[in-house]
């Protein structure tokens, strides 16, 4: 119990002071005029004012309160390493175990640090600050740490923490742990796909000096440099970027005799590529009202460089028009075709025959720019059923179709089975209703000895969109030149633009649209596998982690040609998936984490913040034991630590449960109090 006195006065506080000065100076007068009465007038006025002020006892009942000390336990992946797991089992059972023998002391514990996919490094003093949100700051009694010593939220000050109690740390690990990693000191985050980058990076090495590895630099899973490194030695790799999207760069190092981890013996560098411009060559073969659906299309897209000519007129023909009247410039066949059709990713021809303008031998050098990694898309009219056609050229060899002839009549062009599987046509906005949900075509150009299923059908089934491969490059044969009327809103209009996108693309081997792909992609905390296929069925897919742990998943069918499968992308690092024949990469968070940059246990990251609060940091022991140090209650001091043994702060904290109050001029004793002063200073004054 706590007794003592309050006061509540019965006026208000001024009306207080105004008659406690005024008493003041009564009494200075009295006293210094020497007043027979003086003494007893004072205390007249002394017992008034404390009525007044109406003084009371009182009384509390106080419940004493719990000390709170929090035991964190670090469960970051850098703790699955060596011993480390048993070492913070044993030194929590143990530690836990002796704080509950100290009376008056409430332990919380806390686990923290676990791997989510998300958080870079391992943060502790986060979980700690949650631990104690509801704990008055005179409450906390200290704080337990067990850990390797890799954090990365360390506060850089004593305040804060935000309680004044001692941190204490218990090191797992060994002392002289030995450990080799690949750090990256410059990387390259974009890269403009044809040319190279370069990445710099170092093999450092941990409890030795001297040793020398072999590095292996990969991109996409391909090797593409080897060399020997010494321990500390940095170096450079010329990394050419193949395609658009993540390029991703492992450097690997051989392994260090009884190394720690082989976790961050690789690292990860990943490299968006992007395309400088895309050259594209388009041939319109006379002057119809399609031809502005493809400049208009090509132009519209900053990261395409066209080349655009349009024969007006054939060189057998005459009119008597005026040259200067036809074209600005001649048309420059043997610089394009002969000698930079290569620097093109892309030829169109529109509605396009022989007409004397492209020698044959120009077609072969077509055929075999297509073989080697080019792409040729032929929008196709009557041209094409033609006598003077262009499948009557060498260029036949990577035409998909061969020509029979031409219908007019009208029809909606639907997705075959192979087209709704096919990334470039599946979902095609309007492909879902029957009929579709797009204007008709009138006229399509009948074939024979397709080399693939069309993904675009016409008039009674007929192929109408041809995607063929031929060596390395890519064909694609539009059998219809009434794809304008969906660019003009004819009937409504239809997708012309996602449609010849996605072709142009295709053809341009964006990797995001190939037919047969395996992906890994990050959705929220998920890793989603996607498996692109044309095939009815898919084998499963073998996963593995950034820690090398594998899981093998069996993939189920979501849209049309696509199977997918998800699991918990609870790791940080480079994930890769296969079938056995498709490879996947893909970086989860930072390129190269901040929990296995360094790996080796220390004392010396927490010691300096431990020591300032009065704690201390050290290492549970060696081997698989541990040496635990005694814990001791310390109720009054500025040190917490000393040999052998880690102290906790005990707090004098309490409640107050009820109050008792008994005012000095209540009642009778009050009333007679002022009474007999009153009384006092008559009798003094009659005599």
């Amino acid at each position: 119990m706590n007794y003592g006195i309050a006061f509540t006065p019965l006026v208000p506080t001024l009306v207080l002071w105004l008659a406690i000065g005024a008493i003041v100076v009564i009494a200075a007068l009295l006293l210094l005029g020497r007043s027979r009465s003086a003494w007893i007038r004072v205390t007249a006025l002394a017992l008034i004012a404390l009525a007044l002020a109406n003084p009371q006892f009182t009384r509390e009942d106080r419940e004493p309160l719990s000390s709170v000390a929090a035991v964190v336990v670090d469960k970051s992946p850098s703790q699955n390493f060596g011993d480390r797991n048993k070492q913070t089992q044993a030194a929590q059972e143990a530690l836990v175990d002796s704080l509950k023998k100290i009376k008056g002391l409430e332990v919380r514990v806390v686990d923290a640090g676990q791997a989510d996919g998300e958080t870079d490094g391992t943060h502790l003093f986060g979980a700690l600050t949650s631990a104690l949100s509801d704990v008055p700051v005179d409450r906390v009694a200290g704080a337990f740490l067990i850990t390797d010593g890799r954090v990365h939220d360390i506060p850089g000050s004593v305040a804060a923490l935000g309680f004044q109690a001692p941190l204490q740390a218990l090191i797992t690990g060994q002392n002289a742990e030995r450990d080799r990693r690949i750090a990256i000191t410059a990387a390259p985050r974009f890269g403009i796909v044809g040319q190279p980058q370069t990445i710099s990076f170092r093999l450092d090495d941990q409890g030795v000096s001297g040793a020398s590895a072999k590095v292996v630099i990969r991109r996409d899973g391909e090797v593409i440099s080897e060399r020997t490194l010494t321990s500390g030695q940095a170096a450079n790799v010329d990394v050419d970027i193949k395609h658009e999207g993540q390029n991703i760069v492992e450097i690997e190092a051989s392994p260090l005799d009884n190394e720690l981890t082989l976790v961050n013996n690789r690292a990860v560098v990943s490299i968006d590529g992007v395309r400088d411009k895309l050259r594209v060559l388009l041939v319109s073969g006379e002057p119809h009202s399609g031809e502005r659906t493809w400049r208009n299309l090509l132009k519209s897209d900053a990261s395409i460089d066209l080349v655009h000519f349009t024969i007006l007129r054939p060189p057998e023909k005459q009119d008597g028009t005026p040259i200067n009247e036809l074209s600005l410039i001649a048309f420059p066949t043997r610089e394009l075709f002969q000698q930079k059709i290569n620097e093109f990713q892309l030829i169109i021809f529109d509605r396009y025959a022989r007409q004397g303008v492209l020698p044959i031998a120009y077609f072969d050098n077509i055929a075999r720019y297509v073989r080697n990694g080019g792409a040729v898309l032929v929008s196709a009219g009557p041209d094409y059923a033609s006598n003077t056609s262009i499948w009557r050229t060498p260029l036949d060899s990577v035409l998909p179709a061969e020509p029979v002839g031409v219908t007019e009549k009208p029809f909606y062009a639907h997705l075959s089975d192979a087209g709704k599987r096919h990334p470039v046509t599946r979902g095609l906005e309007g492909s879902a209703s029957e009929p579709p949900h797009w204007s008709r075509f009138f006229r399509t150009v009948e074939t024979r000895n397709a080399v693939s299923p069309p993904v675009l059908t016409g008039a009674d089934g007929k192929p109408l969109l041809l995607l063929s491969r031929f060596g390395a490059g890519r064909v694609a044969l539009l059998l219809s030149d009434h794809i304008w009327l969906w660019a003009r809103g004819y009937e409504g209009g239809g997708p012309h633009l996602d449609l010849l996108r996605r072709m142009s693309h295709w053809l341009m081997q964006q990797p995001d649209l190939d037919e047969e792909a395996l992906r890994l992609q990050v959705q929220g905390k998920d890793l989603a596998v996607i498996r692109q296929t044309m095939g009815d069925t898919v084998p499963p897919v073998t996963v593995t982690s950034p820690s090398g742990q594998t899981r093998e998943l069996n993939l189920a069918q979501g849209d049309p040609g696509e199977w997918r499968a998800t699991l918990p992308a609870n790791e940080l690092g480079l994930w890769q998936a296969t079938d056995g024949t498709l490879k996947a990469l893909i970086n989860v968070g930072p390129t190269n984490p901040k929990e296995f940059s360094e790996v080796t246990s220390t004392t010396e990251t927490l010691k300096p913040l431990a020591q300032a609060t009065g704690g201390d940091a050290r290492r549970l022991g060696a081997g698989s034991g541990i040496d635990m140090p005694r814990i001791v209650p310390v109720r009054s001091s500025t040190l917490f630590s000393g040999d052998g043994w880690m102290g906790v702060r005990i707090r004098d904290a309490s409640v107050v449960k009820g109050v008792g109050v008994l005012p000095m001029f209540a009642g009778v004793i009050g009333l007679l109090l002022l009474l007999g002063a009153l009384a006092a200073t008559w009798v003094r004054e009659g005599r």
